[in-house]
């Protein structure tokens, strides 16, 4: 048996920049054991498996795998899986916009695919709920630690968020503290692998660029991810750490993500969340998507992984 696959590049406009993701756009008789070889013997950050919807609204329901665990939620595999469909025909485009709706862990994410002259260039998902706050993280000087950074590198208050899966956003000072992260292994095993937030999402205001707001790195361990090129789950939580929720704050909040440079796939994630009555109503993530490379993988009957 062989399925047929699919890799795109996530929040870019070029090839060889974004996120990679890989999408099997019919996973329909595939185990779990055998989604999450097939991911791991890939090692992208994410592989997401297409399933028929299990209810009346949903258009596909989507499983979203690491190299090392399942996932309910997570922004780049959303977007790059909506765009493979649209690109492929799986999904017929109506019109410019197309408003699809995946069954994700977390429940149904909205999806509208944005087309050019037929084909899908942008998509952007809504989230299945606002950002939750976590519990506080621990202090500066162990946060520094675990990313290889001193705490005079830290700038501001640190703060753990989650629209599905949980973050924790480091602010430091410069794009040369940025560069300089690193998780320490040791450091991130004694202060953060038990967190409710393991994953550092690092980042500053000094972008080095006109048009960008923020520029960051997020790094994963925990999910057997060492550094991730966009992140668009992160990005949509960050939204709590970003908006004004003064109690004059109303209306729409946007803002540009630069992510990726220090890895050579430069990614931009645009972000934007609704403010009314001094809280975030609805958060919105999109990007760009370009398509790669098709080919086909030999699997088991079965649907287990082993020989084909």
């Amino acid at each position: 048996m062989r399925r047929r696959f699919h890799t795109v590049d996530v929040f870019t406009d070029r090839a060889f920049g974004g996120n990679p993701l890989a999408v099997f756009p019919d996973g329909s008789g595939l185990r779990t054991p055998a989604m999450q070889a097939i991911a791991r013997e890939l090692n992208l950050s994410e592989t997401t498996f297409v399933l028929p919807p299990e209810t009346r609204d949903g258009t596909r329901r989507v499983r979203i795998f690491t190299p090392s665990e399942e996932l309910p939620f997570a922004g780049h595999p959303t977007l790059g899986t909506a765009f493979v469909l649209a690109a492929t025909g799986e999904i017929p485009l109506d019109g410019p916009t197309t408003r699809i709706v995946f069954e994700l862990g977390v429940g149904p994410v909205p999806v509208s695919i944005d087309s050019e002259a037929g084909e899908p260039v942008r998509c952007e998902l809504t989230t299945a709920f606002p950002p939750e706050l976590g519990p506080a993280p621990p202090p500066p000087r162990e946060l520094a630690a675990c990313l290889g950074l001193g705490p005079e590198d830290l700038s501001g208050e640190a703060l753990a968020a989650s629209c599905g899966v949980p973050f924790l956003f480091v602010p430091v000072r410069s794009r040369q503290a940025l560069a300089r992260a690193r998780i320490d292994a040791a450091a991130w095993e004694r202060h953060l692998a038990g967190f409710w937030a393991p994953s550092p999402f690092v980042f500053t205001r000094d972008t080095g660029e006109p048009d960008g707001d923020l520029r960051a790195r997020m790094f994963a361990p925990a999910l057997g991810v060492g550094e991730d090129p966009a992140t668009g789950s992160a990005v949509a939580a960050l939204a709590a750490v970003l908006a004004d929720l003064g109690p004059e704050a109303a209306g729409t909040q946007q803002w540009t993500v630069v992510q990726g440079v220090e890895m050579g796939r430069p990614s931009r994630l645009e972000l934007a969340a609704d403010v009314a009555g001094g809280r975030i109503t609805e958060v919105r993530v999109g990007g760009r998507s370009v398509a790669m490379i098709e080919g086909e993988m030999p699997l088991p009957r079965s649907g287990e992984p082993g020989p084909a």
